[in-house]
C-alpha cells in the first residue's frame, strides 16, 4: 500500500544555525516504499562506537546539536534519525497513517540496514518510548542507554491531567505552533532562529499530521495498541544488565518521578550516577546540552 506524504523542501532548511551535519537517506524501507527518511550520520562509518540519539515531539535531530560535537570529539560515529513526520524525512498526510508500530519497524529496519554495533543510545520524550522497544527487541547491538525525559508506557497507569490537557490541545488546536511548542518546553529560552528551525519542518498545518497525532499514540489506556507490546518489551528490560542512566530535567513536571521507576526496575540501572539536572525542563538538549553530553561521554568511560 501506498502512503501519501509530503516532503519537505531543502530550502527550508537552508538557514539552519549550527546544524551542519552530513545528511544520509533511505527510502527503499520494506513496508516504506517511496517514504525518505533522513538522518544525520557524522563520524567515521568503521568507528567502534555508536551514538543513536532519538527526538521526540514535535523536535528532530536539530535537537541535538549542541551534543553531537562532544559525541564526535571522543572518535565515535553519529546517526540522528529524524522520525517520518518530522525534520527532513517525509511526512505522511494521514494521521491514520501513524502508529506506535510504524516508526518502531523503520527503525529497527535503519539500524539494520546501517549495521549499527556498540550503541549507547540517547533517547527523549518520544525518542525514548521507541528506543526502548528498539533496545528490548535488539539488545545485542546497544552496550548501554541514556534516558531523558522519557518512559514506556503501557497504559496501565493513568497519564495525568497535563498530559490530557496536551493530547487535548494537540486535536483541537486550530495551529500547531512547533517552534513555539519546544520554546514553551525549556527554561533558557529559544531565539527567534531557534524557534524557525524548529517551524522549518513544516511549512503550513498540512505537514504537521503526525505532530499532532504523536500525543494519540502513547498508550493512556490498558487496551490501547501498543500496551500488549510494550509490557513484552518491560519483559526484556527488567532482565537487562547493560549499563543504563537517567539524566532528567528538574524542571520536567510531567515526567517527574518516572526515572526513579526506570531506575528501580532495569537492573543495569543499579549503582549507575543519575542525575536530574536544575535548570533543565522537558527538551533538556536545549537547556543542559552541553551538560548532557559530558555526562554521557563521562558514563562510557565509566563503563567501558
Amino acid at each position: 500500500m501506498t502512503i501519501k506524504a509530503l516532503r519537505t523542501p531543502e530550502e527550508r532548511f537552508a538557514d539552519i544555525p549550527d546544524f551542519d551535519y552530513p545528511v544520509g537517506y533511505l527510502d527503499d524501507l520494506p513496508g516504506y516504499e517511496g517514504l525518505r527518511i533522513a538522518y544525520v550520520d557524522a563520524g567515521p562509518k568503521h568507528a567502534d562506537h555508536t551514538f543513536l540519539c532519538l527526538h521526540g515531539e514535535p523536535s528532530w535531530s536539530f535537537l541535538y546539536r549542541r551534543m553531537i560535537p562532544a559525541f564526535l570529539e571522543s572518535g565515535a560515529r553519529v546517526i540522528a534519525p529524524d522520525l517520518l513526520g518530522f525534520g527532513r524525512s517525509d511526512k505522511p498526510v494521514e494521521q491514520s497513517d501513524y502508529s506506535f508500530h510504524f516508526h518502531r519497524n523503520y527503525l529497527l529496519e535503519l539500524v539494520r540496514r546501517l549495521d549499527l554495533k556498540n550503541i549507547t543510545i540517547v533517547c527523549q520524550d518520544w525518542g525514548g518510548l521507541i528506543g526502548l522497544r528498539l533496545l528490548a527487541e535488539m539488545p545485542d547491538r546497544f552496550a548501554r542507554v541514556v534516558t531523558a525525559n522519557t518512559a514506556l508506557p503501557t497504559g496501565d497507569q493513568p497519564m495525568g491531567a497535563a498530559f490530557e490537557s496536551w493530547r487535548e490541545f494537540s486535536q483541537q488546536s486550530p495551529e500547531f505552533r512547533t517552534g513555539r511548542i519546544v520554546y514553551g518546553g525549556t527554561e533558557t529560552k529559544l531565539s527567534e532562529e531557534e524557534v524557525a528551525a524548529y517551524d522549518a519542518p513544516f511549512p503550513d498545518e498540512t505537514f504537521k499530521e503526525g505532530a499532532r497525532q504523536f500525543p494519540m499514540l502513547v498508550p493512556a489506556r490498558p487496551d490501547d495498541p501498543a500496551s500488549d507490546p510494550n509490557r513484552a518489551a518491560w519483559s526484556v528490560l527488567k532482565t537487562l544488565n547493560m549499563p543504563f542512566l537517567t539524566a532528567f530535567g528538574s524542571e520536567d513536571k510531567v515526567m517527574a518521578g518516572v526515572d526513579a521507576v526506570l531506575q528501580r526496575l532495569i537492573p543495569g540501572a543499579q549503582g549507575q550516577p543519575h542525575v536530574v539536572l536544575p535548570g533543565a525542563g522537558h527538551f533538556l538538549q536545549e537547556d543542559v546540552g552541553d551538560q548532557l553530553a559530558d555526562l554521557t561521554c563521562d558514563f562510557i568511560d565509566a563503563t567501558t
